[in-house]
C-alpha cells in the first residue's frame, strides 16, 4: 500500500508550524519528497549489504533482509534490451530497458476546430519531462505536437472537430534505476565480469565465453556481451534484464482558484513506498525542510530521530 502524499505534506506543515517558523511551498515539498524517496530506496541496498554480514532473526516479522526485499518487490521488473551493432571502433552492446511499460498517466482531449493549445488537467508537466510521451489521434500515432508549460500544443495547425476525447496522451516513465540480472533467451543467466577478467577468460578454450555460457561487461549504461556473436537480429527480446525501476516522482498537486492551495488528488502522485515508511518519510523531509526554512530546531530534532533509527538498524 502506497503512502498518501497529502497526509505526509500536511503532517510536515503541522510539525513545521508555519505561523512561527515559515512555510514550505508545494513545489519545495515535491522536490524534497522526490529526493527523500530515492534516498530511502538507496538505503535498502545498503541495509541488505549490512544485514547479510550478521546473523539474522528468522522470526516471522523480524527478518530484516526479508522485510527489505519485500519493500523492494514493487520496484522489481524485467524488460527487453535493445541491440546496437558493432562498428569499426566500438563493440556491439545492449542497452538496458528504459521503461517498465506501465503508463504513469493519461490525458484525454476533445479537439475543437481552430484550437491549437490544450491545458493539461490529469497529467503534469513534470510527469511529461520524466516520461516517453505517446500521443494518438483517433486511434493512430500522432507526432505534430509539443508539450511545454503544462500545455499541449499542436504544431501542424488545428485538427478538425472529431468525437469527444479523440486526442489521447499516454506517459511511459523512463524509470530504469539499477541493473539486476541479464538473461539470454530466458534460460541462460549472463555472468557479470570485470574488464580485467575478460582477457583471462579468453586465454583458455575451457573458460572462454560461449553461446551457452556468456558473460557481460556493464560500462556507461551499456551491456557488452561476450561472445560478440550474441545479437537479437533473429529474435527480438533475446536479451532481457531484471532491474529496479525508479519510482514515479511524488507530487502534491493543487488548484489555487480560491487564492489558497487546494489539494488535487486527481493529478497528484503518491509515494510508491510501503506504508510502513510514512514516519521515515516525514522525518527525512523535515530534515531538509529545516534547511529550506532555516530553522535549526527542526534540523536537530529530525537529525536525532534519523540517527536513532540508523543505530537501531545496525543493532
Amino acid at each position: 500500500m502506497a503512502v498518501n502524499i497529502d497526509q505526509v505534506y500536511k503532517t510536515v506543515l503541522l510539525i513545521i508550524n508555519k505561523e512561527q517558523r515559515g512555510y514550505l511551498t508545494p513545489n519545495e515539498f515535491n522536490r524534497l519528497a522526490t529526493q527523500v524517496q530515492l534516498e530511502i530506496i538507496d538505503g535498502y541496498f545498503e541495509t541488505i549489504n549490512q544485514q547479510m554480514r550478521v546473523p539474522q532473526n528468522s522470526t516471522e516479522y523480524g527478518d530484516r533482509v526479508k522485510n527489505v526485499q519485500e519493500q523492494l518487490d514493487v520496484f522489481k521488473t524485467i524488460g527487453n534490451c535493445a541491440f546496437t551493432a558493432a562498428t569499426t571502433t566500438k563493440a556491439a552492446f545492449f542497452t538496458p530497458p528504459t521503461s517498465s511499460g506501465a503508463a504513469s498517466g493519461t490525458q484525454l482531449l476533445s479537439s475543437t476546430t481552430n484550437q491549437i493549445t490544450y491545458p493539461l488537467t490529469t497529467i503534469t508537466q513534470s510527469q511529461v519531462e520524466d516520461s516517453t510521451v505517446v500521443v494518438t489521434y483517433l486511434g493512430a500515432a500522432f507526432a505534430n505536437f509539443n508539450i511545454t508549460g503544462g500545455v499541449f500544443n499542436l504544431t501542424g495547425g488545428s485538427l478538425p472537430t472529431g468525437v469527444a476525447n479523440n486526442i489521447v496522451i499516454t506517459l511511459y516513465p523512463q524509470d530504469f534505476y539499477k541493473l539486476g540480472t541479464v538473461l539470454y533467451r530466458d534460460d541462460r543467466m549472463v555472468e557479470a565480469i570485470q574488464r580485467n577478467e575478460l582477457a583471462m577468460l579468453n586465454m583458455s578454450p575451457i573458460s572462454k565465453p560461449t553461446d551457452n555460457f556468456p558473460v557481460y561487461l556493464y560500462e556507461n549504461k551499456e551491456i557488452i556481451i561476450h561472445p560478440q556473436t550474441i545479437t537479437d537480429i533473429n529474435q527480438t527480446g533475446a536479451v532481457k534484464a531484471t532491474y529496479i525501476r525508479k519510482p514515479a516522482n511524488p507530487t502534491w498537486n493543487f488548484s489555487s482558484a480560491t487564492g489558497h492551495y487546494v489539494w488535487n488528488p486527481t493529478t497528484s502522485v503518491n509515494f510508491e513506498l510501503d506504508s510502513t515508511e510514512q514516519s521515515n518519510l516525514i522525518i527525512q523531509i523535515l530534515l531538509y525542510a529545516g534547511v529550506v526554512i532555516k530553522d535549526m530546531t527542526i534540523i536537530q530534532a529530525a537529525s536525532a530521530e534519523i540517527a536513532k533509527e540508523n543505530q537501531n538498524e545496525r543493532n
